[in-house]
């Protein structure tokens, strides 16, 4: 399991890295006119000192600054040498981008996605977060340069029931690159089992504490 670790003062040293990887928030990266503005991480993470750590980018757009990026190649290649920076963080052995590109925002996340892959050696994974009606019926994700494509099974909005009812009935995302992992809620049971060969990601909406284990136990049908 990844527990995912967000924007908040996190205290994991006491959940074993044996069963628990930790993919935490390193910065977040706004594509605003023709720059990209960077917000490093603030709050405090410890962690084992062997954990296993994936530094997670999240890069946001149109939907926070209102107003189109220029999408030009200047602030491609900033994101990359941003993001390749972030494999420098201590213990991090790979890299998610967290992106939800709009429609016109996709083929530049493409190119981004291609040459970040380039760029990083062949044993570093690159991951990325996925809407999971993406996963469903939207054939973008298709040949991306990534080892997975997480689908985010909550928060979905006006999909949610769609998409849990796809999942309940035993179908299973037609994207190849969404059937390697799940990404979920600790404050949303889901009814539904997972495959167990897949990676599971953990989202919580509050720092982490020893006894969202035994909730996990509960929440997550596996």
């Amino acid at each position: 399991m990844v527990l995912w670790a967000w924007e908040r003062p996190e205290d994991l040293s006491t959940f074993d890295p044996q069963r628990f990887a930790v993919a935490f928030l390193a910065q977040t990266l706004i594509l605003k006119g023709d720059d990209v503005v960077l917000t490093p991480r603030h709050q405090p993470l410890k962690v084992r000192p062997e954990a296993k750590l994936i530094a997670v980018t999240r890069i946001e757009s149109q939907k926070t600054t209102g107003e189109r990026p220029a999408l030009i190649d200047l602030q491609r290649q900033k994101l990359v040498m941003l993001i390749m920076r972030t494999l420098e963080l201590k213990n991090v052995s790979a890299l998610q981008i967290d992106f939800d590109a709009a429609s016109s925002e996709r083929l530049f996340y493409r190119s981004l996605l291609q040459e970040l892959r380039q760029k990083l050696p062949d044993k570093v994974p690159l991951s990325m977060t996925a809407l999971a009606s993406f996963c469903v019926g939207d054939r973008w994700l298709q040949d991306l340069p990534v080892d997975e494509a997480v689908p985010m099974i909550f928060r979905m909005g006006a999909d949610d029931q769609a998409i849990k009812r796809f999942l309940s009935n035993r179908e299973d995302f037609r994207e190849p690159l969404c059937q390697r992992s799940y990404g979920i809620a600790l404050d949303e049971p889901f009814e539904t089992k997972f495959d167990t060969s897949r990676r599971l990601y953990i989202f919580n909406d509050r720092s982490w504490i020893t006894s969202d284990v035994a909730t996990l136990a509960e929440r997550v049908p596996r």
